[in-house]
């Protein structure tokens, strides 16, 4: 859907940070169904579906929860922007398995545009809900653009500026207000 755009790339890059800014802006927003997932786990002391404990349960409920947001998204006015979704959570699944995910979920698209935040060390931290080293963001980060690519999506990679740049320069390319 065109008007479902996703903002992914390295853990640490400042997805979170943009998505908040673009919610200041007007904007709707869908948060990382990852770092709810974790969320929700650490809150009831289970790790069933943890990342470093479970990847490929914690994958699966991760498509669950974005096909669930997505349909969420559909009842919200104009540009709804993704901190990650459903392409990350296949791409995931499809890294713990070593099966063809992706292919599935190739009707569901988003607009072609995607924004990827780089790898950026002098902000990328770890907290309870990211447990994972910057060379593992790293590598999750070559991966989803291998994933976007193979779905033939336009990659555009945002500078490592300040939040408000980085939100005017996305604004921009879709043409959308700033």
């Amino acid at each position: 859907m065109d008007r479902f755009i996703i903002i992914s790339g390295c853990s640490g890059g400042g997805k979170s940070a943009l998505l908040s800014e673009l919610h200041r802006r007007g904007y709707s927003v869908i948060e990382e169904p990852g770092r709810r997932i974790v969320a929700e786990e650490l809150k009831k002391s289970r790790d069933q579906a943890l990342p470093w404990t479970n990847p490929k349960a914690f994958a699966e409920r991760a498509i669950q929860l974005s096909l669930q947001d997505r349909n969420r998204a559909k009842e919200m006015p104009g540009a709804v922007f993704f901190d990650r979704g459903l392409i990350d959570a296949a791409s995931a699944l499809e890294s713990v398995t070593g099966k063809p995910v992706l292919p599935t979920y190739r009707a569901e698209r988003y607009n072609s545009r995607v924004f990827l935040t780089p790898p950026w060390s002098e902000i990328y931290v770890t907290d309870a809900e990211r447990q994972h080293s910057l060379q593992d963001a790293i590598q999750e980060y070559e991966r989803l653009i291998d994933a976007f690519t193979s779905l033939n999506y336009s990659i555009e990679i945002l500078p490592k500026t300040g939040v408000a740049q980085r939100v005017d320069l996305i604004l921009q390319s879709l043409q959308l207000s700033i």
